[in-house]
């Protein structure tokens, strides 16, 4: 079963940026739960987290095969990525935009991970 990080913990970022490349072509199920944990932030901030995919690792969905609403609090969140239409994809990079406002610092910074384990298909029933 995979279980892996396509950001890793404790990861921190104060402007936008992509994940490292993941290979997910050992799945056996091509249906990923993927949770999102925000450790860390400042007030007034915002990030968008995107999830896109790569049949060779290179090149990239034309759009994103996953978003999480727009964030600005700690917490965790999970999202379903089904794949099973799309057996092409055997790579996973994440993708994500900051933004802050108001008083204070004009950088952004939040600490978080994303995780995606593959789903047993017979909890899907």
């Amino acid at each position: 079963m995979l279980d892996t990080f396509l950001v890793p913990e404790k990861t921190v970022v104060t402007a936008k940026g992509d994940g490292a490349v993941v290979d997910i072509s050992a799945a056996k199920n091509r249906d990923l739960l993927l949770i999102l944990t925000i450790s860390n932030i400042v007030e007034q901030e915002s990030i968008d987290i995107s999830v896109w995919g790569s049949g060779d690792g290179q090149t990239w969905t034309t759009k994103p095969l996953a978003s999480f609403p727009q964030k600005f609090y700690t917490g965790k969140r999970p999202l379903l990525l089904s794949l099973s239409s799309q057996p092409d994809i055997k790579f996973l990079r994440a993708h994500w935009e900051v933004n802050r406002w108001g008083r204070g610092s004009e950088s952004p910074m939040f600490e978080f991970s994303l995780r995606a384990t593959e789903v047993a298909p017979d909890m899907l029933k």
